[in-house]
């Protein structure tokens, strides 16, 4: 993360890196035919019922009973993996920057290795449902995840992994679409219709711990609506930005429709262990072997 909103709080969070549903309703145009009155009325029936559908297709808040949570926490963990450039390092970049870019030929040796090693990529309906029920999981099973919207992770890491058929998930931070060095919309949508999952990092990356009052319309009801409303698809998961999380966001989120929510690197909660997922950030520097060491010893 090397843009403007993110970098200064990089600055001042160097251990820890890292937007409920409802539909945006489209301004209906104005027609000049003469029955246009019953266009709009049936534009916005349309309109309200793909609302309705998203909101069903949500599951709704999960309350976990310590039995619930124990036996989530009991389950073995998945190894999950966090992304944020892949680009080659250029001799501007701080070495703490340097630690969260991947160099295009690293990125690439990392994928190969994974396939080759047998690993398959899951998304985090999948995830959810081993967790919560049990449900089997491939073998090997991986998940690659993409924070902040990077225009690298749609032109570099999305073409990479779709040779070795990969999937991955998109959090996306919505003040940086369109901008330069960013994904537009219609790359998100892109991304989304070939079957990997975008998920919510909120409007500007803004630390969860400080939120108060507007803050959760601002930064997480807006966001997740407009990435609904780009890709026609409830939007379920949320990462936290620089992995930093309270016990008090929980509940905001859970009554914001989420089912999950991923961190870094540090313990799970107790009480709440699917929305303190734990994923680990791949350093720029480690090489395939080096990951292959670390998805072992850190799950």
């Amino acid at each position: 993360m090397i843009g403007i909103f993110v970098n200064l709080a990089k600055k001042k969070q160097l251990k820890s890196i890292q937007f409920v549903p409802f539909l945006i309703i489209f301004s209906l145009s104005v027609a000049c035919q003469s029955n246009s009155g019953e266009k709009k009325k049936d534009n916005v029936k349309d309109t309200v019922a793909k609302k309705e559908e998203v909101k069903a297709a949500v599951p709704d808040s999960i309350s976990y009973s310590g039995g619930n949570a124990s036996l989530i926490l009991g389950r073995k963990e998945i190894p999950i993996l966090c992304y944020h450039q892949i680009r080659d390092w250029r001799p501007t970049d701080s070495k703490t920057a340097r630690s969260y870019i991947v160099p295009i030929a690293a990125f690439h040796d990392q994928i190969k290795m994974l396939a080759d090693s047998g690993y398959h990529t899951i998304l985090p309906d999948q995830l959810y449902s081993y967790l919560t029920k049990g449900a089997p999981l491939p073998d090997k099973p991986i998940m690659l995840t993409f924070d902040d919207t990077d225009l690298d992770q749609y032109t570099v890491a999305w073409p990479d992994m779709k040779k070795y058929g990969f999937k991955g998930v998109f959090f996306i931070m919505t003040v940086s679409l369109g901008r330069p060095h960013y994904m537009s919309k219609d790359q998100v949508k892109e991304i989304s219709d070939d079957g990997n999952l975008i998920g919510s990092h909120t409007w500007d990356h803004h630390n969860v711990k400080q939120y108060h009052g507007n803050d959760w319309v601002i930064q997480i009801e807006k966001p997740t609506s407009q990435l609904e409303a780009i890709t026609g698809k409830p939007v379920r998961y949320f990462a936290y930005p620089f992995g930093l999380w309270n016990r008090e966001a929980i509940p905001e989120l859970k009554k914001r429709g989420f089912v999950a929510a991923f961190q870094l690197n540090e313990k799970r909660d107790s009480d709440d262990p699917l929305f303190t997922i734990r994923r680990i950030i791949v350093p720029g520097a480690w090489s395939p072997s080096t990951l292959h060491h670390w998805i072992k010893k850190d799950f």
